[in-house]
């Protein structure tokens, strides 16, 4: 493999027969997965690394994003001399099954009707994603991730892993993230949710061929990039400072600096995201309760693993606060298993963990056996 596809990794889709059976009772079948690809994989395959991601990412982690130019969403974590270093590692990050960027969703079509599955799509759940993803590693001759690591709904599938095939992983690296949603997580996707249901656009999901419910997923990820970000850094960042007065944007005049920056965020969202896959990947998140899948006991999660943890959170993270962090520890040590824990003081929020934080980054080199 060459330096450049190092750097930029192998963009890559596949189509499995299947069938994956899901939580919810059905069976999906083929099993789309759009994937890219990092390193080189040893011999043994015993050096592959799985990179999930969170919410609105894709598997564009490292490489440039063919859709936006821009680059990876975590082109300081990954790649080659980082701390997932892609000189020593293989390291795989799939496009979650619900989503838009070219695994199976709402938007791909169905064999049985040859249009847009819609809201039709089967009900999705972590552990359903989780699940796909065991199954392109079969594809990919994977037997046992050296680690896996994610952030934010990413943590929830690195967490779900060693529950799910508790031989399969030797680390797991969690950042930002939780074994299930709060009452206040929940209402706020449901604003989201709701949003995306009352643009006249939306057509009950079946708004493919047809204009897309834009005004409506704008609104939902402007209420969610809200949660990403902390009092300080919109503070810091805006305060109360006005806008030119020439600078306009839809609807009324965006009198404040912060409203014209979450009116960006929500246009630029809805050229790139699929409103009917931000439906289905936030009812996923807020199913997640990972004790609930095993007898209510979250330690019960962990008593087959093996594998050792690393869990990181931070101060001003009020979506996933440090709090969530310490009750997976909690469990982790009643189950006897090795874990490491950190929080990080960082002005950002949530956001923080897809940040260059060099705290955050030798924290996982440093367990990664990488060094900076």
């Amino acid at each position: 493999m060459s330096a450049d596809d190092q750097r930029f990794g192998l963009q890559r889709h596949v189509i499995l027969p299947g069938p994956l059976p899901l939580d919810g009772g059905g069976r999906l079948a083929p099993v789309e997965i759009a994937y890219e690809t990092y390193g080189t994989l040893a011999p043994d395959g015993g050096n592959a690394v799985l990179i999930c991601h969170a919410l609105t990412m894709d598997q564009h982690v490292a490489g440039a994003n063919p859709r936006t130019g821009k680059p990876g969403w975590w082109t300081q974590m990954v790649g080659p001399g980082r701390p997932v270093d892609t000189d020593r590692f293989f390291v795989v990050c799939a496009n979650v099954l619900g989503s838009c960027m070219g695994s199976s969703g709402p938007a791909t079509v169905d064999p049985a009707t040859g249009a847009p599955f819609g809201m039709s799509f089967p009900v999705i759940t972590i552990r359903d994603m989780v699940r796909g993803q065991a199954m392109l590693l079969d594809y990919l001759g994977i037997g046992r991730l050296k680690a896996v690591i994610g952030g934010s709904m990413g943590g929830m599938q690195a967490l779900s892993w060693p529950a799910t095939f508790p031989d399969r992983v030797e680390a797991v690296v969690v950042i930002a993230s939780a074994a299930r949603h709060s009452a206040q997580n929940i209402a706020f996707h449901e604003v989201g949710r709701q949003a995306v249901m009352a643009d006249p656009n939306w057509r009950g999901g079946e708004y493919y061929g047809h204009s897309t419910p834009a005004a409506g997923l704008a609104v939902a990820r402007m209420a969610a990039h809200i949660t990403y970000l902390s009092e300080a850094g919109l503070t810091e960042k805006f305060g109360r400072k006005l806008q030119a007065r020439e600078a306009k944007t839809f609807g009324f005049d965006a009198d404040f600096q912060v409203e014209s920056y979450l009116r960006y965020q929500g246009i630029a969202f809805v050229d790139r995201f699929d409103a009917n896959s931000y439906l289905y990947i936030t009812r996923a998140m807020d199913y997640f309760d990972l004790a609930e899948e095993h007898g209510g006991l979250l330690a019960n999660a962990f008593r087959q693993t093996k594998a050792r943890f690393a869990l990181i959170s931070f101060d001003t993270d009020w979506l996933y606060p440090t709090r969530e962090s310490r009750a997976i520890v909690q469990a982790l040590n009643a189950a006897g298993a090795p874990v490491s824990f950190v929080e990080l003081s960082s002005p950002y929020g949530h956001d923080a963990f897809l940040l260059d934080s060099p705290e955050m980054n030798r924290v996982v080199a440093g367990f990664m056996g990488t060094g900076l």
